[in-house]
């Protein structure tokens, strides 16, 4: 029950980029690659739980996702941010978790967690080890954590128009392009009708994913 309507009540601008999801676990469980991970959960089903930034987030909705399309289960524990969660996971009072790639890269690189999988249509060249869900034959794992330019309702066409063009000016940058690149990021210049479109059908992933594992925020 939010006080406004994310599509109604602003106006869209440009898309910046998206960084994927990963799905990470403890390296001490005796798992090395997604397949394992599968099997080990319909194994012991009452074994593994996994950390969440908070009811509703990615890290949520993302595991929800895979736990219907994978047929496991795997109890959630929300944490109020993903600071915390990361705190157990490396603890090893939860398992797994669902955190953007960005966020994961640390840990990654420093053998803290096992990288097993990211959502999104090809690898990340910053992490080119771990192959995507689709490679391993699931399908619609297409949601990332992504960061755009919105303004107010109704803003005036012109306006929009000048902030997008110069959005995507700074998004063609070199430097910035490196820069974000190496943090896991993919730019994702639109128009602004594009960015709309990917509002919308973002917001209906999510809402579907919501509705089939019934969950409310209170």
């Amino acid at each position: 029950k939010l006080p406004y309507d994310a599509l109604k009540d602003f106006t869209p601008i440009g898309m910046i980029g998206a960084t994927p999801n990963v799905l990470i676990i403890n390296p001490e469980l005796p798992i090395k690659n997604f397949k394992e991970f599968v099997d080990y959960a319909k194994k012991n089903p009452t074994k593994l739980s996994y950390g969440s930034a908070g009811p509703g987030t990615l890290t949520h909705l993302g595991m929800e996702q895979l736990k219907l399309a994978a047929g496991i289960f795997m109890v959630h524990v929300p944490y109020r941010g993903v600071a915390p969660a990361y705190t157990d996971l490396l603890a090893g009072q939860t398992q797994a978790m669902f955190p953007t790639l960005f966020a994961a890269l640390p840990y990654i690189n420093t053998n803290r967690v096992r990288g097993l999988a990211i959502t999104g249509s090809k690898r990340s060249s910053a992490a080119p080890t771990i192959p995507t869900f689709k490679e391993l034959g699931y399908s619609g794992f297409d949601g990332q954590q992504w960061y755009g330019l919105v303004g107010p309702a109704n803003l005036p066409p012109a306006i929009v128009t000048k902030l997008n063009v110069e959005l995507n000016k700074v998004l063609a940058l070199p430097d910035f392009s490196e820069k974000m690149t190496s943090e896991a990021m993919t730019l994702m210049p639109m128009t602004p009708p594009q960015f709309a479109t990917y509002i919308k059908e973002d917001i209906a992933r999510w809402a579907k994913v919501a509705k089939e594992r019934n969950i409310e925020i209170e």
